[in-house]
């Protein structure tokens, strides 16, 4: 069983209030609250002293302790194969720009790449802007404007021999629509082209598992899972070893230090590892790998009858731009209001203590698909592991006095 109030209490930020009603976060998609053990864990390190990597002293070797940790960390969040999989950078962005020019360097003109129509412009433009340094044509796989979905079979019909690259998301950050990577992997594989996942918004909603799924890169942001704003890379070793990275002389030659431009903020991978620790501390099991499934497991249950009273009862005056059910997406919700615009209608419900995102959120080739770029975009509504019944109660009553 899952115990949503016990969880609550470890988060100080749900405490706000807004005109006299505690504040309701929907704005989950956009950036999460963090729990206490990650801004202790943070501190320590600003508290006690943290010099840079490699010294003989004390607080050289507390960094080295924390890079460890969070690397381990990071690679028991994604199933990887050893700690060294897992490159730190500012953001998710950052690190896809600077993979991007990596694998740039061996395509050759003639060569194609696909990226598609649900994803984040981070997973796009960064190949677009590198597709077109290296002469390399792009194709687009579009999902299905009617059911929201991305079939594999799309991008199957773009593959050739020439193919190099299929970039791909977990999942939509706009819709919540969860595509079936594995499926899109096997059959990039099978012309020999690389894939590389987008996980920023899936990585709070869903187990990670990189070699189950047959990502040959994935990148995920610990913001979107109650950590800090630090960027995550895993990426298969033999690639991270092979290709040539843009770094400065002095940095390491080998291993994931290779991939890290500059020193990275230590306090930050403090809170990466205490965050993937909450994570694990809501399940069950033998090893953090286990609590960490687990505990989606027990979250899943959990927000799946939320999930379902919501698109029930959200009332006919509000569009859903989504799969209209449970199955087959996270509790992210794109959605509007007849006769009002987005930002009108976040500002209403933020009246009420109800806070959501409204505009494209980055996603601009999914809100471009379905019409929405120009006019405002849509209300983004998302759902996490500290959502109540109480609150989506307030939610589907805020929408209803929308429409009187």
């Amino acid at each position: 069983m899952f115990d949503v109030e016990e969880a609550r209490s470890r988060f100080p930020a749900l405490t706000r209030s807004s005109n006299g009603r505690t504040v309701a976060y929907f704005d989950g998609p956009g950036g999460t609250q963090v729990p206490r053990s990650v801004i202790e864990a943070m501190q320590r390190p600003l508290e006690e002293g943290v010099s840079n990597l490699g010294g003989v002293f004390a607080s050289s070797r507390l960094a080295d302790e924390i890079t460890a940790g969070a690397r381990q960390a990071g690679a028991d969040l994604f199933g990887a194969s050893e700690a060294d999989e897992i490159v730190f950078g500012q953001n998710m962005t950052s690190l896809t720009f600077a993979m991007s020019r990596a694998l740039a360097r061996t395509w050759q003109p003639g060569d194609r790449i696909v990226v598609t129509s649900l994803d984040h412009d981070a997973n796009i433009s960064p190949w677009l802007l590198a597709a077109a340094d290296a002469g390399v044509e792009v194709d687009m796989a579009r999902f299905d404007s009617a059911s929201f979905q991305l079939h594999a079979g799309v991008i199957e019909e773009l593959l050739t021999d020439r193919t190099r690259l299929v970039a791909i998301t977990h999942a939509s950050n706009a819709f919540g629509t969860i595509p079936d990577v594995a499926a899109i992997a096997r059959a990039a594989h099978a012309v020999g082209a690389l894939v590389y996942v987008d996980a920023v918004h899936y990585a709070a909603h869903g187990p990670i598992d990189v070699r189950a799924m047959g990502a040959d890169f994935l990148v995920a942001s610990a913001y979107k899972f109650h950590g800090p704003h630090t960027g995550m890379l895993c990426g298969q070793r033999d690639f991270l070893e092979d290709l040539e990275a843009y770094k400065v002389r002095p940095a390491p030659d080998h291993g994931a230090g290779k991939w890290e431009t500059g020193t990275q903020s230590f306090e930050s991978l403090a809170g990466v590892t205490a965050a993937v620790d909450y994570l694990a501390g809501l399940g069950a099991g033998a090893t953090r790998r286990q609590r960490i499934l687990d505990g989606h497991r027990r979250v899943h249950e959990y927000l799946s009858p939320l999930v379902d009273y919501f698109l029930a009862n959200r009332g006919d005056h509000v569009t859903l731009y989504g799969i209209d059910g449970g199955a087959g997406r996270t509790p992210t919700f794109a959605v509007n209001v007849d006769g009002m615009d987005a930002r009108t209608v976040a500002a209403r419900l933020a009246e009420d203590g109800l806070l959501v995102w409204d505009g494209h959120y980055y996603a601009v080739e999914p809100m471009r698909q379905v019409g929405l770029l120009e006019s405002g975009g849509a209300v983004r509504i998302g759902f996490v592991h500290t959502t109540t019944t109480e609150e989506v109660d307030r939610l589907v009553d805020s929408l209803a006095a929308l429409k009187r």
